[in-house]
């Protein structure tokens, strides 16, 4: 079978799973599991083939035009290089640990089969996106994409939060698509193709004539699918989804298209001096404030929420000062662990019956509950904070390494200016990265007080799921930064010694700054509140146990900012910024004030002027015809003598007429 043959298949078969599996739903249950992941392991297996094939070496091009269009055709092509090969690996194997998952997870859910389904088509439409070499093509993974996320985002529709967070999620990553597609329509027009290579190639030689504008068009779809400022505010309200869903979301699939589709075509926004600073700029803001977010969030699929818009604002960083290298290598590691991170919290809200990290911080020994679970958080939460030897920790400094590069003189495709956003925004977010981390983990494995409820055991597809992902966490990489440039642009990603040492340094500075205000608020902490009703949550599958969670924890999705929590160091550590950090700094207000008020006034406005207004003439127009038709009828009286003497008067009325008019002729 040909690479070609191969790559074909690696989109199709999650699709193909998923139409089998929507149609054999309800008339053949038994089918549902096997159509869910077999397909997702085969797409696995293919991807893996294609990326040893591709080997890093010349990319595999095909192509054929769908139809014709004029000037600037549209073609089924595919363009796999290292970094599309190494991409579609990473989405196969969390989309596939996910649906293993999800069996266990999502057991006794009777919309399994619709779920599952969804997620293939996620998966699907991911992948098309990762080996679409034609613009067009790509667009249509990246709306499936968008619906698919719609509908798994509020899985749980029976609670408003899912409801409104999945609306939420559609609209503003719609918001941000306008824009991005009319940037698309600009840029084939001007490089004649929707044909990457052949856009690539335009580029090149010049022949981009607006590459400045183009770029901060196609930026505005980014910000809104990768979740970054100022259109990043859906990605938290999203967790209000299965927590498997929340997985996909953040670890290889919608967030991690638009960092892929600015890697892809780098050499444009590399041509724009603007656009790069503007980019620096976007990722600054979304690291640092996302970054400080995390450090208030109470509930804790929120932190991690908050967490991947600052791993995400990393990789746009390096992307920033012209690294995709870098901004690869960090998707890459960050997938396996932002994937195992939301999976175990799966596993930890399951056995506490609660989202909050203030109620965890109540229980004993929830962590002798879930050893498999905290065990391997543990991992990942090492790799996010860029502890070495674990993954993050290489990939995070690459992004450094590649900041300082530009800062120092080293490539001049990026300006310096951003460099230095990237530099110290960077440096900034490592410290209260490893503080919101070392807060996670104490808050939700350390606490003390009431014996935390017996849930039962997970299932052990949940748990072994854990053991598969933390493998990458901690190894990935170490191996991978030094055969990663053979499969990019050569760019060497070793850590250089100034950002290893200022990048751990900060890290453990914070890990061990929250570390003494926990032992100091805990010390000296009043009485704890009783664990009450966040415990009383009955045993069953873990969707269940999260929706009832979602629906009950006023403290997550409702006034965050007031969650009392006499041990949580993040309220010492952030002082007086924590009501707003939790809240998210109120963006969502400033918006709901500039755009929503607004366009509801305006359309209270346009509904009086058709009710009141239009609706009057409308009426109008009837009215006069229905008070003629009575004045006719009131003339029909059936008596033949009122017509007669109707008739004669009439007729003397034209005699006298016609007379007159003969005279005065």
């Amino acid at each position: 079978m040909t690479t070609t043959t191969l790559a074909v298949l690696v989109p199709l078969l999650p699709f193909l799973g998923a139409i089998a599996g929507l149609l054999l739903g309800r008339t053949a249950p038994g089918f549902v599991r096997p159509l869910a992941v077999l397909p997702t392991l085969v797409s696995l297996a293919s991807a893996a083939l294609v990326a040893a094939r591709q080997g890093g070496e010349g990319a595999v091009d095909a192509a054929t035009e769908l139809t014709p269009t004029g000037s600037v055709p549209v073609e089924l092509a595919l363009h796999i290089d290292g970094f599309a090969a190494l991409t579609a690996v990473l989405v196969t194997v969390v989309a596939g640990c996910v649906q293993i998952y999800s069996t266990g997870y999502l057991r006794d859910d009777p919309r399994y089969p619709s779920y599952a389904a969804l997620v293939s088509l996620f998966t699907s439409a991911m992948l098309l996106v990762v080996y679409s070499g034609d613009l067009m093509v790509l667009l249509v993974g990246w709306e499936v994409m968008g619906i698919c996320s719609y509908f798994l985002v509020g899985h749980y529709w029976e609670t408003p939060e899912a409801r409104a967070a999945s609306l939420k999620a559609f609209l503003v990553t719609k918001l941000g698509d306008v824009p991005f597609l009319i940037g698309l329509f600009a840029l084939a027009t001007e490089a004649g193709s929707f044909r990457i290579t052949r856009i690539l190639g335009a580029v090149a030689n010049g022949g981009i004539e607006h590459p400045t504008l183009i770029a901060l068009l196609l930026l505005a779809g980014v910000a809104g699918k990768s979740a970054q400022f100022p259109l990043h505010t859906w990605l938290p309200d999203a967790m209000a989804g299965p927590t498997p869903v929340s997985a996909l979301i953040h670890a290889a699939t919608m967030v991690a298209a638009g960092v892929y589709f600015v890697a892809r075509l780098l050499p444009l926004f590399e041509a724009s001096q603007a656009a790069m600073t503007v980019l620096a700029v976007m990722a600054a803001v979304t690291m640092a404030g996302s970054a400080l977010a995390a450090l208030a969030q109470d509930d804790i699929k929120r932190v991690l929420a908050y967490s991947t818009i600052g791993q995400l604002g990393y990789m746009t960083g390096a992307l920033a000062v012209a690294d995709r290298g870098a901004a690869v290598f960090h998707l890459l590691s960050h997938g396996a662990f932002k994937a195992l991170l939301f999976l175990a919290a799966g596993v930890i809200i399951h056995a506490a019956g609660t989202n909050s990290l203030a109620a965890m911080s109540r229980m004993g020994h929830l962590r002798d509950r879930v050893p498999d679970a905290y065990w391997t958080m543990t991992v990942a939460l090492l790799a996010l904070a860029a502890i070495p030897p674990f993954s993050g920790f290489f990939s995070k400094e690459a992004v450094l390494g590649a900041a300082e590069h530009v800062v120092t003189g080293h490539t001049e495709h990026a300006p310096a200016a951003a460099g230095w956003i990237v530099l110290l925004a960077g440096l900034v977010t490592a410290l209260l990265t490893a503080a919101y981390a070392m807060r996670l983990w104490l808050l939700a494995f350390r606490g003390h007080g009431t014996e935390a409820p017996d849930h039962g055991r997970q299932p052990l597809t949940m748990t072994v799921v854990l053991w598969v992902l933390a493998v990458p966490s901690l190894a990935l990489g170490g191996l991978a930064f030094r055969v990663l440039p053979d499969w990019f642009d050569g760019h060497d990603l070793t850590p250089t010694l100034t950002t290893s040492v200022l990048g751990t340094g900060v890290a453990l500075v914070g890990g061990i700054i929250t570390y003494a205000t926990w032992r100091h608020t805990t010390a000296h902490a009043a009485a704890r509140v009783p664990l009450g009703a966040v415990a009383a949550h009955p045993g069953g599958d873990a969707a269940r146990v999260e929706a009832e969670a979602i629906a009950s924890h006023e403290p997550a999705y409702g006034d965050i900012a007031y969650a009392p929590d006499p041990s949580d160091p993040g309220r010492l550590l952030l002082g007086p910024l924590h009501r707003h950090a939790a809240a998210g700094f109120h963006l969502d207000a400033v918006y709901s004030a500039l755009f929503v008020r607004p366009v509801r006034a305006g359309a209270s406005l346009v509904r009086f002027l058709d009710r009141e207004v239009v609706d009057t003439y409308v009426r109008g127009a009837g009215t006069l015809p229905r008070w003629l038709g009575a004045a006719v009828r009131r003339a029909q009286t059936g008596n033949l003598q009122t017509y007669v003497s109707a008739l004669l008067a009439g007729t003397v009325v034209l005699a006298v007429a016609a007379v007159l008019v003969a005279t005065g002729a």
